[in-house]
């Protein structure tokens, strides 16, 4: 049996089948068991100066042979399961299976990120007439909310509206951009906003400071403030926010877009645009751009027949059409387009309405080492901002990058890697102070959380009160302190955890992640204020390659550490 062709048609299955993705992750995590198991071995053997001297050690051998019986019995039960006699041998025609080189909503900025946009001239011309024109309510400030599905465009036409030449006849004196975002807190909202007006990042400690500031800068001054991917629906919440934006000039005005009309409500908009699906022109406009990249020449009858379709099954949402046409750039066969077109994907019921079909769809064609490489991404939190050499760092320490050209170092096959996750819209990328960062769309991201099952736990974020860590997570982040007591003792019974992330001021004590996670490959605690030293006893992670301590209190490192 070819395990590849297996594995490749339980990745299919497991989305309708739910004993099939009980399976894939039983399978996964004997696999994770059997690598920790060789990797072990292996330290044990480069820690000796010979191998006749490690045999000499009966009771590791003895414990290794134990442990190696124990994973070889795992998997071959798992083998003789009968969910796996209903796996086809594909081939891959049609579906990319064969190929062994793959060629938030993001952090958005002001920046046009793409220079065209298709079908919107419409809505586009309604919202710049209403920033150009006087307003009649009694108010100084006037909204407007641009309401959609995620990935129907809404940060695009705002970021050209923002951008558009007629924008001038506004004569607005201060104009700023702000991603808000799910995670809503007004102090951090509100400094967002002056850091945006003033161009520098603001410092106020509490929100008695940051609306002095707030109010000192917008009295009498007309403003237009852009509030990008807004979800949070309290009205007393945003009541605060707004007190000291009403010290603007009259014609100060302010565009929010969000997936929801409640937010519109909540916000008291004066106007609420609320964008439809492309229409079938448009759509089709959209696709060929990014599918054949504006040369209409690869396109013969046949392919045109088989895009339209394809273009027709993804509903006129706009990053759908670049998701699915991305993915075809590089297929340019009938049969290749055709795998697209009937992939049974397309109709498969999905649990989280958020994810789109066409996004899956797009996984499900990446090859095995690229789906693993972005599934990890789960443990981003939502428009998290991240840098391309970082992200290969970590794929490195868990073993991900591999090559069959040995003249190639681990750092050029991570770039190919991320190139090749770029190309296909997996992520996008985004410019702040300067410097190039890479996002991803939230509905990219909610991919990511539904594809890495319960390998991947992101803590304090999308989580029902009192969840449990799964024992079997081997990557796990934190967004938000761990609050909850259930989530915080159910983790130390993910004895497996393989990653532990840290994004906030806050975490387990380092003698306790060493103490209950010896298979740690990853270890990140930046500007942690609790990790004022670090203990000897960090050799005993032996598995550990990335260690981030940046920012952190400590002023020397153990010797022990050089023995890792």
């Amino acid at each position: 049996m070819d395990i590849n062709a297996v594995v490749n048609d339980a990745e299919q299955k497991q989305f309708s089948n739910s004993l099939v993705k009980e399976w894939l992750d039983e399978v996964r995590d004997a696999l994770y068991d059997a690598e920790d198991l060789l990797d072990e071995i292996d330290y044990e053997c480069s820690k000796n100066q010979s191998v006749a001297e490690f045999q000499c050690s009966a009771s590791k051998v003895s414990s290794f042979e134990s442990k190696m019986i124990e994973v070889l019995d795992d998997l071959e039960s798992l083998s003789n399961q009968k969910v796996v006699q209903d796996f086809k041998i594909s081939s891959g025609v049609g579906y990319g299976l064969g190929n062994k080189v793959s060629k938030k909503k993001n952090e958005s900025s002001s920046l046009v990120a793409e220079e065209v946009i298709y079908g919107r001239d419409e809505e586009k011309e309604i919202i710049l007439n209403w920033l150009t024109s006087e307003s009649n309510n009694h108010n100084q400030l006037s909204i407007l909310s641009i309401v959609g599905m995620g990935g129907m465009g809404k940060t695009t036409l705002a970021q050209h509206v923002y951008n558009d030449p007629k924008m001038k006849e506004a004569k607005f004196d201060l104009k700023a951009w702000v991603c808000v975002s799910d995670e809503f807190h007004v102090l951090t909202v509100s400094k967002a906003i002056i850091g945006a007006f003033t161009k520098s990042k603001d410092d106020s400690e509490d929100l008695e400071m940051a609306h002095g500031k707030l109010k000192e800068k917008l009295t009498g001054v007309k403003f237009f403030l852009v509030l990008d991917d807004v979800w949070n629906e309290d009205r007393n919440q945003w009541k605060t926010l707004r007190t000291p934006l009403k010290y603007g000039a009259k014609g100060s005005k302010i565009l929010v877009t969000t997936r929801s009309n409640k937010v519109a409500s909540t916000l008291e908009s004066n106007n609420i645009h609320r964008l439809k699906q492309l229409q079938e022109d448009h759509s089709w406009q959209v696709f060929v751009n990014h599918a054949l990249q504006d040369d209409n020449s690869k396109l013969n009858f046949e392919l045109k027949e088989i895009g339209m379709k394809i273009v027709e099954k993804c509903q006129g949402l706009p990053l759908a059409l670049e998701t699915v046409g991305s993915l075809l750039q590089s297929k340019s066969s009938v049969s290749e387009w055709e795998g697209v077109l009937e992939s049974n994907i397309w109709d498969l019921p999905i649990e989280d309405s958020n994810i789109l079909p066409a996004l899956l769809l797009s996984y499900y064609h990446l090859p095995s080492h690229l789906k693993r490489c972005f599934a990890y991404c789960a443990l981003f939190p939502k428009n998290h901002e991240f840098d391309k050499e970082s992200l290969i760092l970590l794929w490195m320490a868990e073993n991900y990058l591999h090559c069959s050209q040995p003249s190639k170092s681990p750092e050029e096959v991570g770039e190919q890697y991320f190139n090749d996750l770029l190309s296909r819209s997996f992520f996008q990328q985004s410019i702040r102070y300067n410097k190039t960062y890479f996002v991803m769309h939230d509905l990219v991201n909610d991919l990511a959380k539904y594809v890495s099952g319960e390998m991947c736990f992101r803590s304090g974020v999308d989580k029902a009160e009192g969840e449990r860590v799964p024992k079997t997570t081997r990557h796990f982040s934190i967004v938000r302190n761990l609050a909850k007591c259930d989530e915080y003792r159910s983790l130390c019974d993910a004895k497996g955890l393989r990653t532990f992330i840290n994004f906030v001021n806050y975490g387990m004590s380092v003698y306790e992640l060493i103490s209950n996670f010896k298979f740690l490959r990853v270890l990140s605690l930046p500007s942690c204020d609790n990790v004022e030293e670090l203990l000897d006893t960090i050799c005993d992670l032996i598995h550990l390659r990335s260690l981030d301590l940046s920012s952190t209190n400590i002023e020397r490192l153990p010797d022990s550490l050089c023995s890792l």
